[in-house]
């Protein structure tokens, strides 16, 4: 590590969190310390063996590259090909757990898979592979921003800078992003990855600007479900019948779920706004269904984003919330991992993607990266 640069060494580990609001730490009284214990470091340890085992030798992991079509996952080719999404985030993961590239018992997994992720870059910034879209830009993006400091390349910078410029110049005139750069349209999805990205990438010293962030805060707070608003019914795991959600899209006829939701309680986090009506009754939309949720989508998807986002959101909520819902999660995930340490994905990318998301949560309470500290 270069000790010149702004995220060297101790640097790192007490750099503020992604979306750490000064004014809110003395409420949160959570001692992760009691959330870690021997079967949680076994099962991410038993995790990480699984993604090392399944790496390519040229650094990604192979899934089912698809998109969601309702309830389901349209994949565009049958056979598994090289994710730079899935690659990103069991990148994400291993540095969670403290591992940095080229150091350690997965040095070599981070160094030929940050080589992947920078080979995947395109001349116009985007980092796409097999046809992936905006999500796996985004966490790619996020992981070149979290490594950023732990290598002394200079390429990581320069593609960061042009991945960060794609999404700021694709913000589209409602403040949010879609599948592909410069859509028109928005979703609640693809804006909080976006968001998140940029989010990161700013506190390690790249240019975002602050109105991109603005704006996409101000998409949020209109896609927020009022309890005078209508019934959203439809989708699955479509919660939306009473006030407190958000919505997948600011139109009518779009559901409003558990996991955008939680994704839009990041998105205001990660945007600088932290106390107000709208978090305060999302907070509870989420605490009322985050069990069913759970239940009702095992296995699926839909399970590993949602409980991506929403133990960002109640991480940095804090107590009491936190804690109860940690433990919730975390004996849930214990129950669901499979004997080989992977976590099974029946519907979506696969095996490789559960497992990456799985781990991430579970190393939520160890705060070796910057967007998992308070």
């Amino acid at each position: 590590m270069n000790p010149r640069h702004p995220l060297a060494a101790g640097t790192l580990l007490s750099l503020c969190a992604v979306f750490l609001p000064g004014q809110e730490t003395l409420r949160r009284g959570a001692s992760n310390d009691q959330l870690i214990d021997d079967p949680l470091r076994d099962a991410v340890a038993r995790g990480h063996e699984w993604l090392q085992r399944h790496q390519h030798k040229d650094g990604y992991w192979s899934e089912i590259v698809g998109y969601k079509l309702n309830t389901g996952y349209e994949p565009l080719d049958e056979k598994p090909l090289p994710h730079v999404g899935v690659t990103a985030l069991a990148l994400i993961s291993f540095l969670a757990g403290g591992h940095l590239p080229d150091r350690g018992k997965y040095g070599e997994v981070l160094h030929r898979g940050l080589d992947f992720v920078l080979g995947c870059a395109q001349d116009d910034g985007q980092i796409t592979a097999n046809g992936t879209r905006m999500y796996s830009h985004a966490f790619a993006t996020l992981f070149l921003a979290e490594v950023y400091g732990m290598v002394d390349r200079p390429d990581v910078k320069r593609v960061l800078q042009r991945s960060v410029d794609l999404i700021v110049d694709s913000q589209n005139a409602e403040g949010g992003w879609r599948y592909r750069p410069f859509a028109r349209e928005s979703d609640m999805s693809i804006t909080v990855c976006q968001v998140l990205a940029l989010r990161s990438a700013r506190n390690v010293g790249i240019h975002v600007p602050v109105s991109t962030i603005r704006n996409a805060q101000n998409y949020v707070y209109r896609s927020a479900v009022r309890s005078n608003d209508r019934t959203y019914r439809g989708g699955y795991g479509a919660y939306g019948d009473e006030g407190g959600s958000f919505r997948y899209q600011n139109r009518e006829n779009t559901r409003a779920t558990f996991p955008l939701t939680a994704a839009g309680v990041t998105t205001l986090y990660a945007a600088g706004e932290y106390d107000s009506p709208i978090i305060r009754d999302a907070l509870d939309f989420l605490d009322r269904q985050y069990r069913d949720f759970s239940r009702e989508s095992q296995n699926h998807y839909f399970f590993y984003y949602g409980h991506y986002y929403a133990v960002q959101a109640y991480y940095i909520t804090g107590d009491p919330k936190w804690t109860e819902y940690f433990r919730f999660m975390k004996r849930t995930l214990l129950a669901q991992q499979q004997s080989d340490g992977s976590w099974p994905c029946r519907v979506g990318p696969g095996a490789a993607f559960g497992t990456a998301v799985a781990t991430l949560i579970l190393q939520i309470p160890l705060q070796y990266l910057p967007i998992f500290q308070r």
